[in-house]
Parts: C-alpha cells; sequence; structure tokens
C-alpha cells in the first residue's frame, strides 16, 4: 500500500484538507490551525507529492483509493483545492460512506474550458506539460505567479507562496505530467450534479485558473450549493484571504 503522509490536530467535526498540483499539505499551515480551532483538521499529502509515496499511475482513481486507505475511517467533510477538488469529488463518487460533505476553494468539477463551460485554455495547459520537460523549475514558478495575479499584493503574496512551495521538493516529473493530465481531461461534471450531500463552494473573485463564472454553471448543476466569493481574492484565498475563508468554511459546516 502507498505510504501516505497525513497530519491531524483539533477537535470536533472531521475535515479533510487536499491540496492542489505540485504543492504539499504545508501550503495549508496557518489556515489549518485557524480551523483547527473549531474542528479536527486532516492535512493530506497527494501521492509522490510532499513526504507521500509517489503512485503510479497518478490517476482519480489511484489517488483516491490511497487517500481513503490513509485518513482514519469516519465519516468526513472533505475539502478540496484547485485538482484537490475534482480528487474530493472522486472520493465521494466512489467512496460515499466515507463523505458527508464536500468543500470546493477555488475547484471546479471540470478545469478547463469546455464548450459553454468556463475555465483555463486547454492550450495553456498543454504548454505547461510541454515546458515540465524541459525546465520543471520554471514551469512551477510560472504556475505560482498565476494563482497571485491581479492581488493587490501580489509581490508579497507570490514571495509566501514560494517559500511555502519550496519546503518540500517538487514531486517528479511523470507525477506532475499525470497530474495535468486530470486537470486538462477530467469532466466530473455529471458527477457534480449528481451529488445528494451538502456542498460549499468558494471562489476568489479575481482567480484566473478558476474563473468566477464558474459559479453560475455549477449552481446550475445544483442549486442547493452554499456558494461564497471572496471578493478581491484570487487562487489561494486561503492564503490571501485567511479569516474570510475560515468563516465561510464555519458556516457550512454548524448549518
Amino acid at each position: 500500500m502507498t505510504k501516505i503522509h497525513t497530519e491531524t490536530f483539533g477537535q470536533g467535526k472531521p475535515i479533510a484538507l487536499v491540496h492542489g498540483w505540485a504543492m504539499h499539505s504545508g501550503i495549508w499551515r496557518l489556515f489549518a490551525k485557524e480551523l483547527a480551532k473549531f474542528y479536527q483538521v486532516t492535512l493530506i499529502d497527494l501521492p509522490g507529492h510532499g513526504r507521500s509515496e509517489a503512485i503510479m499511475p497518478f490517476t482519480l482513481e489511484t489517488v483516491s483509493k490511497a487517500l481513503v486507505d490513509a485518513v482514519a475511517d469516519v465519516n468526513n467533510c472533505w475539502l478540496g483545492w484547485s485538482l484537490g477538488a475534482e480528487v474530493v469529488l472522486e472520493i465521494a463518487r466512489r467512496f460515499p460512506e466515507r463523505v458527508n460533505s464536500l468543500v470546493f476553494l477555488a475547484g471546479t468539477p471540470c478545469f478547463v474550458q469546455k464548450g459553454l463551460w468556463p475555465g483555463m485554455d486547454r492550450q495553456v495547459l498543454d504548454s505547461f506539460a510541454e515546458s515540465l520537460k524541459q525546465d520543471s523549475q520554471t514551469t512551477l514558478l510560472r504556475f505560482l505567479s498565476l494563482q497571485v495575479t491581479d492581488l493587490v499584493d501580489q509581490k508579497v503574496a507570490l514571495q509566501e507562496l514560494k517559500a511555502l512551495v519550496f519546503e518540500s521538493p517538487a514531486p517528479d516529473p511523470q507525477t506532475l505530467q499525470e497530474g495535468l493530465n486530470i486537470l486538462k481531461q477530467a469532466d466530473l461534471t455529471a458527477e457534480f450534479a449528481s451529488l445528494k450531500i451538502p456542498v460549499a463552494v468558494i471562489l476568489g473573485e479575481l482567480d484566473t485558473l478558476v474563473p468566477i463564472a464558474v459559479a453560475g454553471k455549477m449552481q446550475g448543476l445544483l442549486p442547493g450549493i452554499d456558494l461564497t466569493v471572496i471578493e478581491r481574492a484570487g487562487h489561494v484565498p486561503f492564503l490571501s484571504h485567511q479569516q474570510a475563508v475560515v468563516k465561510a468554511v464555519c458556516h457550512f459546516m454548524d448549518q
């Protein structure tokens, strides 16, 4: 079985946090400490990220199984950020007995623009995939800079994000490429629409990766979602607007 690194702290209702592409659970540190004042918080490193062993192939199927096996056998709220949102949705689909609610944080069931569905340009992700083959470090820095685009304190936010991300070695190139493949190919809109559990969606108003226009589409698929838009936030609202995100999660968890 793949060794998955987890950390659990705090008391109360259990909530598991799943990070995004090329990141690790250390990205949550300050946000998780705030959330742990109210709940039992479990941080998870995706396979091949942070201190977790790699898994081959890195797919939604293999990753979701590895995470469920690694987390205590309880009925959790699963919070997924960016790529993590698609992972937690896959967990809810395959292991419904382990999920009592979902939080999509700067996340969407379909990451790329597809027909009338708003999202990231697939060609941009193709460019990232090609660049990874040449210079993974520069490619990761480009990706980080996109996450703080248009923020008032963009330079400060980027420095904070870089410091957190590079505390741990980057995943190996194959893991990164297969993670990008999930972002490019996964379309879980039908699975999202069929959810029968409480769902919260927290988006950044200025997010360039998950555009705010996706809010209406997600509400159209699942009208009962608890939607919060964080003003002046980008793709990392838990860093730039920590208290606003904590407030939104608490509001949802306590309903």
